[in-house]
């Protein structure tokens, strides 16, 4: 029997026509896309091409545009680059920084690990941040505001973004965006939220693992983070990973248009589904807004039982979903998004549908989840 994956929010099947367009990149040009030669023309054209791809699908001008070799990498540049600006302009001082406590874990460790001082800032029940409380932590003496699109455990869209930028602009302020779980779900226009730095990435929206990109505010120089070429316009040194690229750019190309819209449609008609079933199981409650939400994410809570256990009775019955902080896997560690948002951190259970998900694949689910939970309730009594 086949398995189902609700896992999407973690990483995509690679589309068809993404693989499509890699392959001639991993079986036959090889060459360095720096090289003046007819090879690494091929190559080089092959980027630029990516890069006008992911340019129209999030709203940026190509040249805006930095590549990068996953959405962490592009945080941490953002972060790094913004707050080692601030310190190169003013020697003695200790930027100050404002994110909030939801973040991913790529935003708060690049924070904490910098020379800064930090304010995170709170959110409502729902992971929501209210855009007074993120323009009142702003100090004459802050660097940066890194805030998320929408969060990446519950799904909770952050609608004062633009709010909370417009206010960091007018001082002076540079504003990093962390869409990585937004990108490819719902439309992320660089130009229209008006922000100064924009991480994205491409394999949680059908794209290959190692590509994702730092979109950077047409006149912006913020120092490279890694340094020893001058590869994206000595931005982000190092060769360039061409397959990846291209990938990303082919996915990117297929979401053009009203693509984007009819995939969300159709994941909110699949997470509409799979939550409505869910929450008719007694003691299952929905975490997030439910309504305001990423569309192919659904995070639940089940009471009485670890979410633990239910992951791993799901997966036994061949359904794949996610549970714990999606910072730290690994570990199944409380979620420090739920904690921040006032619930049971070690309850969330996440579900998440993309481009390949099907009907066939929440029936598997609502059918295996009453059942696992039931089973773990009697073992419990």
């Amino acid at each position: 029997m086949p398995r189902v994956y609700l896992d999407h929010a973690s990483s995509s099947p690679l589309r068809a026509a993404a693989l499509d367009a890699m392959l001639p990149f991993l079986r036959e040009h090889a060459a360095d896309p720096g090289r003046v030669h007819s090879d690494g023309k091929i190559t080089r054209v092959a980027i630029e091409e990516a890069r006008e791809q992911v340019a129209a699908l999030f709203g940026a001008r190509p040249r805006e545009v930095v590549f990068t070799a996953t959405g962490t990498e592009s945080v941490n540049t953002a972060i790094w680059g913004a707050v080692t600006r601030a310190t190169e302009a003013d020697g003695s001082a200790r930027p100050h920084v404002v994110t909030t406590a939801v973040e991913h874990s790529a935003v708060l460790d690049a924070c904490r690990r910098s020379n800064v001082e930090i304010t995170e800032v709170g959110v409502d029940r729902f992971g929501r941040v209210a855009a007074d409380d993120a323009i009142a932590a702003l100090r004459p003496d802050t660097a940066l505001v890194s805030v998320q699109l929408a969060n990446h455990e519950v799904g909770t869209l952050q609608n004062d973004v633009p709010a909370i930028a417009a206010a960091a602009r007018e001082q002076g302020v540079l504003v990093h965006v962390d869409a990585c779980a937004a990108a490819g779900h719902v439309p992320v226009d660089f130009a229209a939220l008006d922000v100064d730095l924009c991480s994205v990435t491409a394999h949680k929206l059908g794209g290959p693992k190692g590509a994702a990109a730092l979109l950077v505010r047409r006149g912006l120089r913020v120092p490279p983070m890694i340094v020893g070429g001058a590869q994206e316009r000595a931005r982000r040194g190092g060769i360039e990973d061409v397959p990846a690229i291209v990938g990303f750019g082919a996915a990117a190309h297929e979401l053009a248009g009203d693509a984007l819209e009819r995939e969300a449609s159709a994941a909110r008609a699949l997470t509409d589904r799979l939550a409505r079933d869910a929450l008719t199981v007694d003691d299952v409650v929905q975490l997030g807004d439910p309504e305001e939400r990423l569309p192919h994410l659904v995070c639940i809570s089940v009471g009485g039982v670890e979410a633990e256990p239910v992951l791993l009775g799901l997966d036994q019955r061949g359904v794949s979903v996610h549970s714990g902080s999606s910072c730290s896997s690994e570990a199944l560690e409380p979620s420090p998004v739920l904690a921040a948002m006032g619930v049971d951190a070690d309850k969330s259970l996440r579900a998440t549908v993309g481009w390949s998900s099907t009907d066939a694949d929440i029936d598997a689910f609502t059918t295996a989840f009453p059942e696992v939970v039931a089973k773990l309730r009697a073992l419990r009594t």
